[in-house]
This record gives structure tokens, C-alpha cells and sequence, in this order.
């Protein structure tokens, strides 16, 4: 198994249908590429020809698995695909997606976002039934509940797989003559619908809509199934509807910023939650500071409502991949050190506000104020636009256990002094409820409150912990 050396994404998917002129490997193409910050360790694309279904899926990022050629050998109109981080089930090619399957009723590609926390049980289950597993993926679980449903409805298998798992999920399935999306009922991941001259998509983020010439049209509702075709939108009501509860890190961190998550962009929120801290936390200082990238827009926002005029200390290397993708914590370490410099002349001497969007395991930001106080910073204010995380995700983000969350172990005040910070406050609760704009969130990372039961943290990994006693038997 490997490390889990931060918070790292889920993954993203999409899906298009369109009409005769429409090259829909390339527009998918397109439209995983603004989805790449969501997962960068597979990418693949499934296309249907109207009787069968191709695919080409390889470990790598979108622009390293497709070419023109790979793209050219995709024909059709309909397309689906997916990026991925492996959140469950090693990072292997045979777990990449969209997966593709054959069964009684035809074929279909399905791809995934999210977690099921019935995963291990529910394996074992089909398992003593019989059935082969491929993969080591939940994705595989739900493909197979479809396709052994005792039903030839599409939209009536996909149903009767919802009754059976149970986690999050945003699904984009294919058949050879249409697309199907899904959320799960508490709506805990992404999927929006996108209209573009001819065609209709679903996408994780609004912003693979715009890589296409698309605009969002809605978001797919908690429980609703969608389908889409050459005809338009068929909507299925959410049988198993819950009150919502999307993911806040979207907000916080996974969203594009130019995303539309709700009524807003994903930097409208971030700006207005560092407003909101600037008020719950203000400091005397020179500059405020961002954490590049992901604190720049909740720094903009403090900025703005304290007064404090808004500086680039940090230089940012943008041939360094993300630093949460790194296999082991010596490299990430070292990726830190690559990805940013220090902007010596901006900080020297400077009184510092410096604005990140979340503090994990504290390892980054350590090494971030050292650097500050090596190029001669003279205070260092730390503000997090989120609170304290102190509880792992169970539902497609790779979070750290319990115990390696340094909000989990210690007070802020403590924190504060582990990271060498002159002072530390975190955005409450109430304050980043606020800056989402009221729309219904999973904030269970903060205070334990998960939307269902979930497993013991032992089992977090899932059916990647499984694969690890498979192997050692």
C-alpha cells in the first residue's frame, strides 16, 4: 500500500453526446483536461460507435494517454472519460477508467467519483456468489450490480444498484445509445449538466463545460438519475433523496476556481471566506500572503476587508506536479522545496499575514515559514480560511488517519508553536458555512458528523486494505 502523505483529490468524469459532426473522444479530450487538478494518475476514454464500445485508458495524464492518434482510432459521438486519483484500489492500469464491461443486456463504460464504504462487505458477498473481480476498484462493484440486475430497464438497474451501495458516488455511465449520470442521494460529489451547440455533457466541475464551448445548465439534484441523448435531458426524480450534503472541500480546495458550484464560482467562496476570517481574526501586519495556489483567493479577500495590502511572497514553479501526488514523504518534502521560492524582497523585514486554505498534517506549512523566516521575515501570522480538520474523509478523499491529523492531536495554540508561527487562527465553522452561501455540505472532516455510518478508520482504505491481506495471504 503505499503512503498517504496529505489530502489528496478524488477524481473527475465526463461524459457528452452529440450529433453527426461531433468528434466526442476529442471534446472529452478537452474536457478531462480542465478536470486534470482532480486526479493525475489515469486517464482514459470510452467511446460508443452505436453497436460497440472502445476504450483507451493508461496511467499517466490526459496529455500523455491520448494523442491524435490514440484520439482518431475513437470514433463516434458519444464519448465518456475519466481522471483519476486512487482514492480506492492501487494505481495500477487495470484500476484505471472508464471501465468497460459486457454483459447479458449489452454493453456499458461507467466512471466513478467517490468512495462506497459498504465496498469490502459487499465484495465478499458476490465473491461467495461466484462472481470474478477484475479490479480492485469499487467502480467494479457497481458495474457488476448493474449488469446482474433482473431487469432490461437501464435506468431501473442503475436504481436498483443505489438501493444496495452506500457511500458517494457521481457516476457517468455509457451504453451504445446513451449517457446516464447519477449522484448519490446525499449528493456528496459533484456532477453538473452541460449544454454546447449540439451536444449535452455531464462533468464533475462546470469548468470542462467551458473547455468545450459548453455552459452549465444545472447541477444533477442528490438521488436523481439523468439520462442523455441525440433527443435532449430525461430526468428520473431522486427516489433516494436526502437533504444535500456536497463535499465542502469543493469549496475549500478541489474545485476549479472558475468552477460554479450552487449559485457561485468556487473563488467567490474563497474570497469571501478570507473576508470572513480577516473579521474573525484580524492581525497587525505589512503584506498578507497567499499559499500558492490554493490560498490566493481567500488572501485576496482578507486583503480586501482588512486593509493590508496583498503581496506575492512565493514564486511558484509550474513545471512541478502537486506535491500531494508524491509517493513518499521525503520526496514530498522535497517537491516543496522545488514547486516554491521565497520572494526575498517582498518579506524582508515584513510583518506578515500568510492565508492557506487548510492545514492537514502541518508538514507543508512548516516548511513554507521556514523559508519566510530564512529570507528575513520579521512576523509570521498564519490564518486557515477552514477550520481545524480532525477527522478523515470516508467518501473519496485520500485523507490521513485520524492520528496523523495535527488538529486531531493538538490545540491551535500548540500548532502554532510546531509550526514556528508568531500566531495562528483557523475560519470557524459557522464562518465557512456562510461563505458557501448556505448550500447543504458534508463538513464531517471538521466535526465528525458523517451523512451514514462509516467504517472503523482501520478499514478507511477499503478495498484497497483488502487487496493488502489478499496479497500477504
Amino acid at each position: 500500500m503505499r503512503a498517504i502523505t496529505g489530502l489528496h483529490e478524488e477524481c473527475g468524469v465526463f461524459g457528452i453526446v452529440g450529433g453527426p459532426q461531433t468528434k466526442a473522444a476529442r471534446a472529452t479530450y478537452y474536457g478531462l483536461y480542465a478536470l486534470q487538478h482532480r486526479g493525475q494518475e489515469s486517464a482514459g476514454i470510452a467511446v460508443s460507435t452505436g453497436g460497440d464500445i472502445l476504450h483507451h485508458k493508461a496511467m499517466g495524464l490526459v496529455s500523455e494517454v491520448f494523442d491524435d492518434k490514440r484520439l482518431a482510432a475513437l470514433p463516434g459521438t458519444m464519448a465518456c472519460g475519466h481522471v483519476r486519483y486512487s482514492t480506492s484500489g492501487r494505481s495500477l492500469v487495470v484500476n484505471a477508467q472508464p471501465l468497460v464491461v459486457r454483459y447479458r443486456g449489452g454493453s456499458l463504460a461507467l466512471a466513478h467519483n467517490g468512495n462506497l464504504v459498504n465496498a469490502p462487505s459487499l465484495r465478499a458477498t458476490l465473491e461467495q456468489e461466484g462472481v470474478i473481480f477484475q479490479t480492485s476498484i469499487d467502480s467494479e462493484l457497481i458495474a457488476n450490480l448493474v449488469a446482474r440486475a433482473d431487469t432490461a430497464d437501464i435506468v431501473e438497474a442503475v436504481r436498483s444498484a443505489m438501493r444496495i451501495v452506500r457511500g458517494a458516488y457521481a457516476l457517468v455511465i455509457m451504453t451504445p445509445d446513451q449517457i446516464i449520470g447519477v449522484r448519490d442521494p446525499d449528493g456528496i460529489r459533484p456532477l453538473s449538466i452541460g449544454r454546447g451547440e449540439n451536444t449535452w455533457m455531464l462533468a464533475s466541475e462546470s469548468c470542462a463545460f467551458d473547455a468545450v464551448g459548453g455552459t452549465l445548465v444545472r447541477d444533477v439534484e442528490p438521488g436523481e438519475i439523468v439520462t442523455l441523448d441525440r433527443g435532449g435531458v430525461r430526468s428520473y426524480p431522486p427516489g433516494l433523496a436526502r437533504s444535500e450534503r456536497l463535499c465542502i472541500f469543493e469549496f475549500i480546495y478541489f474545485g476549479r476556481p472558475d468552477s460554479i458550484m450552487g449559485a457561485d464560482t468556487m473563488y467567490a467562496v474563497r474570497k469571501r471566506s478570507g473576508g470572513l476570517l480577516a473579521g474573525e481574526a484580524p492581525a497587525q501586519a505589512d503584506i498578507v500572503v497567499p499559499v500558492p495556489d490554493s490560498g490566493i483567493s481567500a488572501a485576496v479577500g482578507y486583503a480586501e476587508v482588512s486593509g493590508i495590502p496583498f503581496a506575492e511572497g512565493f514564486v511558484k514553479n509550474r513545471y512541478v506536479g502537486r506535491t500531494f501526488i508524491q509517493p513518499e514523504q521525503s520526496l514530498r518534502a522535497t517537491g516543496v522545496d522545488l514547486k516554491l521560492s521565497v520572494l526575498t524582497d517582498v518579506v524582508r523585514g515584513k510583518r506578515i499575514v500568510l492565508v492557506d486554505d487548510s492545514i492537514v498534517r502541518g508538514t507543508t506549512i512548516l516548511r513554507l515559514i521556514r523559508k519566510l523566516r530564512a529570507a528575513g521575515a520579521a512576523e509570521i501570522h498564519l490564518r486557515v480560511a477552514s477550520p481545524p480538520v480532525r477527522y478523515p474523509c470516508h467518501f473519496g478523499i485520500d485523507t490521513p488517519s485520524r492520528g496523523e491529523l495535527i488538529a486531531n492531536s493538538l490545540a491551535p495554540a500548540a500548532i502554532c508553536s510546531r509550526v514556528n508561527a508568531d500566531s495562528l487562527a483557523y475560519l470557524s465553522i459557522e464562518g465557512l458555512r456562510t461563505a458557501v452561501g448556505g448550500k447543504g455540505s458534508c463538513d464531517a472532516c471538521f466535526n465528525g458528523d458523517y451523512p451514514m455510518e462509516v467504517p472503523d478508520e482501520g478499514d478507511k482504505m477499503g478495498l484497497e486494505a483488502k487487496e493488502t491481506d489478499y496479497a500477504a495471504s
